[in-house]
């Protein structure tokens, strides 16, 4: 039964300003009767990595920053002890000596009375709502035999935003003071005021506010943790990331303990106030708050199974070091055995003891735990790995232990990590990628040609480089891939998780927030469409493709670089038959290259230069945007810094371009990338280094979609870009507990897609659909979110034609009567 005319015309829905949408034709075929890959209920995940501010001024709900003095310029070059603290009265004085609370806690502040301090918080402030009860707590001695210590919520101006907490340090012994404020007015501009009166000198140490209404009880930030929890993910990977894989590997041995060292769990569980503090490998500090014990209490609170990851003691990251110490190695294989039996152990096991004394006498329940983050020395990971590994299976036989291929899709590092893992029969490899939108709908068909029984994959970093709806299109038509490959991609994590817009590290993330409000990205409203709609088994099914003609690669030329001060001379650019196109030898001025305005570029002795050794991504273009078939000539010199040089050609501006990143990644490799809206992926790597001072020459043979490179007249690559940006994508899932087949498309075009779509069983007369639609650039922000799912119910059958609106993500849930 067709849908009627009336609403189909009512289903064809024109992007908001677009103007009426023109119409693609397609044809989904259904074989509702079939059976795909089975989808296990762990299928997607979430990926926490302390990354812009997502533990502490994020899920950690502690509203107090630098809590405990112990902020310091090896965090971040800006940072003191009274970072976030300005002075109310009095005197006062971070000190770190042998009056401090603890080994771990080394820093405290000493007030000379009167006097008084004021924390700022996070973002614009201390933020409360009317009404609510929050906790203050702090660490006090004093050396008098008695001193009045009050804590007070105010406005900037400093008046009282809530009645007093008013306790009496007693004694020259550390002793925790407690009390509750109730604010009478909300603000996101709070400040906490602490002072103390009298005479003498009063130490304060740990000092904290903490509503009352967390997630669960659990002390961490509700409106976060429900919007993670809204996921419903299958598993919760933690902590990182680069988190794991940076700094020293050493243990925290005081007083002269590393104070740059990769996650360590250890260092995490116990009561808040005995727990060490690191530097952030993202510029800032973590006070271990949000530890081990509360990230596995929190996977239990949101249903989902704890995968946690831990150091292989090899560096990535860009630091990309092998620790050479087997005393130092034991010690980590041992720490990760000891983490398994906080996790799972019984109660009077040494480790289950711990986890039971901090309030949960339940095991947890792991069964996946990773060794290691995108580390690039594949062979020295991997020799370390396979210790680790014999260790957990020895001990552990039902625990997978995830492997990983390093930090990209391709290359020498993928190729190396895959082969080792298939060797050892590893059970499952973690893959990341980040990528642009076009690379995204390009490689749909990933994972169709890997093998069967292999190591499975474990997607554990993706995501497309920005937060427009596009991106979000673009990852959802991927994800329909990721589902008709379920036998192999066991598990999948969208990341970053969560980013603070006011400390942002890296984008795009998945959602946003502040000290006050938080919301998804339009990326948020496509996990969540998918993670509450997986289905147990996928259906098979087949549609056809977009309609398309590719063209040959055309664009200009460019010149860049990165951290690193180059010279470049004797650029020419000649035709397939051999006429010259564009020539300078720089022996004039620079008037054919259009600048960006980032690096100093100037003609020097005959050269064209960028002289300034910091400046990134320093891009000038020359020539005409039509040029196709052509070869570029340039000769290139690395004078100084961290990387080589950059040479682009098929340039359309600033955003869409191919480069020869020759040196990149602190000159550990070179690649050929390609942006799109800005977006870039790998086409070809390898680990070529650039030597300073040695002139190179470098030329590129653009034919048609093929690209060929050569490096001092030696080919060192190759490749045709002729890989279609499919917009239309699908996969059918059944629900057996509905018994609904739920068929997934994406639509990621302007075009809106006429769909004929043949079931082959009989179906009910209506299904439901819910349908995520906006303009490729649209960005859901706190004020206004375009990008959220709408519910309506549309007539199907048997066989019937549905129109998927232009640039959107539709899952229709249509029950089988058979």
């Amino acid at each position: 039964m067709l849908i009627c005319a009336a609403l189909a015309a009512g289903l064809l829905v024109a992007v908001p300003g677009s103007g009426a949408a023109a119409e693609t034709d397609y044809t989904l075929k259904v074989d509702a009767l079939g059976k795909g890959a089975t989808i296990d209920d762990s299928m997607y995940g979430v990926f926490f990595e302390d990354i812009n501010r997502a533990a502490d001024g994020g899920l950690y709900a502690e509203l107090v920053q630098n809590r405990s003095f112990e902020y310091d310029p090896a965090d971040n070059a800006a940072y003191t002890g009274l970072t976030a603290w300005a002075p109310h009265s009095g005197t006062l004085d971070v000190a770190d000596d042998a009056g401090r609370m603890n080994e771990r806690n080394r820093r405290y502040l000493k007030l000379g009375l009167p006097a008084g301090i004021i924390n700022s918080g996070y973002n614009s402030g201390i933020a409360v709502r009317e009404g609510q009860r929050y906790d203050f707590s702090v660490w006090a001695r004093t050396d008098q035999a008695s001193t009045p210590l009050t804590a007070t919520v105010t406005d900037p101006a400093g008046t009282a935003l809530g009645d007093p907490v008013r306790v009496e340090v007693r004694g020259d012994g550390w002793a925790k003071y407690t009390g509750t404020i109730q604010a009478r007015k909300s603000t996101t501009t709070g400040r906490l005021l602490v002072t103390g009166a009298g005479a003498g000198t009063l130490r304060l140490d740990m000092v904290s506010l903490m509503p009352q209404d967390t997630f669960k009880g659990h002390g961490l930030r509700r409106d976060l943790a429900e919007k993670i929890a809204a996921l419903k993910p299958g598993f919760v990977r933690f902590p990182g990331g680069c988190l794991v894989n940076t700094g020293s590997h050493h243990g925290y041995d005081a007083p002269d303990f590393e104070r740059r060292r990769s996650y360590q769990w250890k260092d995490t569980i116990g009561p808040v106030e005995q727990r060490a503090t690191n530097w952030n490998f993202w510029g800032y500090n973590q006070s271990y708050g949000l530890g081990y014990y509360e990230y596995f209490q929190f996977a239990e609170d949101v249903g989902a199974m704890p995968l946690p990851v831990v150091p292989a003691l090899v560096t990535g990251c860009g630091q990309n070091r092998a620790t050479d110490d087997p005393a130092l190695l034991r010690r980590h294989i041992q720490d990760t055995l000891d983490l398994i039996e906080f996790a799972n152990g019984p109660a009077d096991s040494t480790w289950g003891r711990k986890r039971a004394e901090m309030g949960h006498p339940k095991p947890f329940g792991l069964t996946h735990l990773g060794v290691g983050n995108e580390e690039n020395l594949p062979d020295e990971f991997f020799a370390r790995f396979t210790e680790f590994r014999k260790a957990i299976n020895a001990r552990y036989p039902d625990i997978t232990v995830v492997s990983n291929s390093g930090p990209d899709d391709t290359g020498g590092t993928f190729d190396r990590l895959w082969q080792l893992n298939k060797q050892a029969g590893v059970q499952m490899v973690d893959e990341h990628y980040y990528n642009s939108p076009s690379w995204f709908l390009e490689n749909n068909n990933r994972y169709d040609s890997y093998d069967r029984n292999g190591p499975k994959v474990f997607l554990g970093e993706y995501a497309s480089q920005d937060n427009r709806f596009f991106n979000a299109l673009s990852e959802a038509a991927y994800m329909t891939g990721l589902e008709r490959n379920a036998d192999v991609v066991k598990l999948a994590s969208y990341a970053p998780l969560l980013a603070n817009e006011d400390y942002v590290q890296w984008r795009p993330d998945m959602i946003w927030f502040n000290n006050h409000a938080s919301w998804g990205s339009a990326s948020y409203e496509v996990q969540k469409l998918f993670m509450t709609n997986v289905g147990d088994h996928v259906v098979p099914s087949t549609a056809s493709a977009t309609p398309s003609t590719q063209a040959p690669i055309t664009g200009a030329i460019g010149l860049s670089t990165w951290a690193t001060a180059a010279t470049y001379d004797d650029v020419s650019v000649t035709s397939a038959s051999g006429q010259q196109l564009f020539s300078d030898d720089f022996s004039g001025t620079d008037a054919q290259w259009t600048k960006s305005g980032r690096g100093a570029w100037n003609v020097v002795n005959g050269a064209y230069v960028q002289s300034d050794a910091a400046a990134e991504d320093t891009l000038v273009t020359a020539g005409d945007k039509s040029w196709r078939d052509y070869t570029l000539n340039v000769k290139a010199v690395k004078q100084s810094g961290r990387e080589g040089f950059l040479v682009a050609f098929g340039v359309k501006d600033t955003g869409n371009y191919y480069w020869w990143n020759l040196g990149g990644w602190n000159n550990t490799q070179s690649a050929v990338e390609k942006a799109v809206g800005g977006g870039k992926n790998t086409l070809l790597t390898d680990g070529t280094r650039i030597e300073t001072g040695r002139t190179y020459d470098v030329r590129v043979e653009v034919r048609g979609r093929h690209v060929a490179l050569y490096l001092d007249g030696q080919k060192w690559g190759e490749f045709t870009d002729d890989k279609a940006a499919e917009p239309f994508r699908q996969v059918v899932t059944r629900d057996r507990a509905t018994g609904e087949l739920v068929v997934k498309v994406v639509n990621a075009q302007d075009n809106a897609a006429r769909t004929r779509i043949d079931l082959g069983v009989p179906v009910a007369s209506t299904a439901r659909a819910t349908v995520l639609q906006g303009r490729p650039d649209d960005v859901n922000t706190q004020f206004a979110q375009p990008i959220k799912p709408r519910s309506e119910q549309v007539r199907v059958a048997s066989s019937f034609t549905h129109t998927f609106p232009p640039n959107s993500v539709t899952f229709l849930r249509i029950r089988s009567r058979s």
